[in-house]
């Protein structure tokens, strides 16, 4: 079991694999930041499932800064990792990046206040054979393919699937870092995060190109 710091934030999913970079105001989350440096613990950034308590509006930065603002439930499987403070400005905001290694599930609460610790597990795919490896592998060619075509216009984006980090990329880092490229809602982002095969993922996000192509 590993103990986790959770960042809950609405409409958002963070994939593995990835930088998430965070701007950190609220009192308590500056709190969070500090505890996770100070005691080597992970920081999960998670979509959420309900709001508890909303936030006042019309606040000014000081009150903000000042104020915890809306409290919400988390989902349970979300991305976790190692927190590196950027720079703290003078006001007492922290920019940091949160490097996403792990996929995680949270199972016991151990703290609620000031911010939620929970103990969790290991939120790995299903066992990957040989069938499902190859699969997942013409999955991830025809999607570039795809890309590619779709991007002619964008010269840069096109170029840079073509080369050899995305053309050579494993298929099951791939069908993570893909959706750094899609754009889609946090409720499909967190059902894409929670499949247990790249297939199901990569499937996912062919469904959704061609929904794109037919609009």
């Amino acid at each position: 079991m590993k103990e986790v710091a959770l960042f809950p934030i609405p409409n958002c999913v963070a994939f593995p694999g990835t930088v998430f970079p965070l701007h950190v105001f609220e009192p308590r989350y500056r709190q969070m930041v500090n505890y996770c440096l100070d005691n080597n613990v992970m920081m999960g950034i998670t979509h959420t499932e309900e709001l508890i308590s909303p936030a006042k509006r019309d606040q000014s930065l000081e009150e903000a800064l000042n104020t915890n603002q809306a409290t919400y439930k988390p989902y349970t499987v979300f991305s976790a990792g190692k927190v590196a403070l950027q720079e703290t400005l003078q006001d007492g905001r922290l920019l940091i990046n949160v490097h996403l290694t792990d996929r995680l599930h949270a199972v016991e609460e151990t703290q609620n206040l000031p911010f939620m610790i929970f103990q969790c597990e290991s939120y790995n795919d299903h066992e990957i054979t040989i069938p499902v490896l190859e699969e997942a592998n013409q999955l991830k060619q025809k999607i570039l393919k795809r890309l590619i075509a779709l991007t002619s216009r964008s010269p840069q984006v096109s170029e840079m699937l073509q080369s050899d980090h995305w053309q050579t990329m494993d298929c099951v880092d791939f069908s993570f870092e893909l959706f750094g490229l899609v754009q889609m809602s946090g409720d499909i982002r967190q059902q894409i995060l929670q499949c247990r095969s790249p297939v199901e993922r990569l499937n996912i996000a062919l469904q959704l190109m061609n929904q794109t192509a037919q609009q």
